[in-house]
């Protein structure tokens, strides 16, 4: 059965107050069969750097994604990012926050689900160092099988947790999400005194449509999940494109 369409009319323009803080896979791109394969269109990264230019640096990017990844996905432009769900963050040349060493436990689990793939063809492992994520996009019939080999690892990896995703599970040291990272920044140079914005598309963006609405923000929520705490809907990454497009022109205009 499909989902129903979100109730949620779209979001407004930015004003010249706002922080926008945007999540990437889901959200600016496109989701890919291999996480590796994604890539950034040439025009995102000018529309991206306009914006940043025209809220005076308040434009980062929040994600599961490793912070280092995330630079090189979007090279030569480097926002603040917030990587691995807020465990990793930077604040112009500032590294407020870097994840710890791997446990070695987390090694011998890694090798575990490697060798779990091989029995279920069409999943993948993805190492993000301090931790994993299981994809089931391509065999979504294995996604069973998949949540259990995470929910069993879950007790050999003490301060760890599960974070469930589009087709994906992670597991992942516990201690931050989104919404601490978000709220992190808006207590800094410059996203300070600014109203935020935060477009995200999955279950792991709640926690910060949850910061964002508390401070009185837009909370944008991109494709057709439910439910959801997000105030204002964008059908798909095709929208949320044309938005900050719009976006630009009018900030340029």
């Amino acid at each position: 059965m499909a989902a129903a369409t979100p109730t949620r009319p779209p979001p407004p323009m930015l004003e010249d107050d706002c922080a926008l803080f945007l999540d990437v896979d889901g959200t600016l791109l496109d989701f890919a069969l291999d996480p590796a394969e994604v890539a950034v269109p040439p025009p995102l990264r000018a529309i991206l750097q306009a914006l940043a230019g025209r809220l005076d640096g308040a434009v980062a990017l929040v994600s599961g994604r490793p912070l280092a990844t995330i630079d090189a996905l979007f090279a030569p432009l480097k926002l603040p990012v917030a990587g691995m769900h807020g465990l990793e963050r930077r604040n112009g040349g500032r590294q407020a926050k870097k994840t710890p060493r791997p446990p070695e436990a987390l090694l011998r689990v890694r090798g575990e689900a490697e060798s779990l793939t091989h029995r279920y063809p069409g999943t993948m492992v993805e190492d993000k160092g301090t931790g994993i994520s299981l994809h089931w996009r391509r065999a979504p019939q294995h996604a069973p099988a998949m949540r259990a080999f995470a929910e069993a690892a879950l007790p050999r990896l003490p301060g760890y947790r599960l974070q469930h995703g589009d087709h994906v599970v992670e597991l992942r040291p516990g201690g931050a999400d989104k919404g601490d990272a978000i709220a992190a920044f808006l207590d800094e140079t410059p996203f300070r005194g600014r109203r935020p914005v935060f477009v995200g598309d999955d279950l792991t963006d709640e926690h910060g449509f949850a910061v964002v609405n508390a401070r009185g923000g837009t909370s944008v929520l991109v494709g057709e999940r439910e439910p959801s705490a997000a105030h204002y809907w964008l059908p798909d990454t095709t929208a949320v494109y044309a938005w900050l497009e719009s976006n630009h022109r009018t900030l340029t205009e």
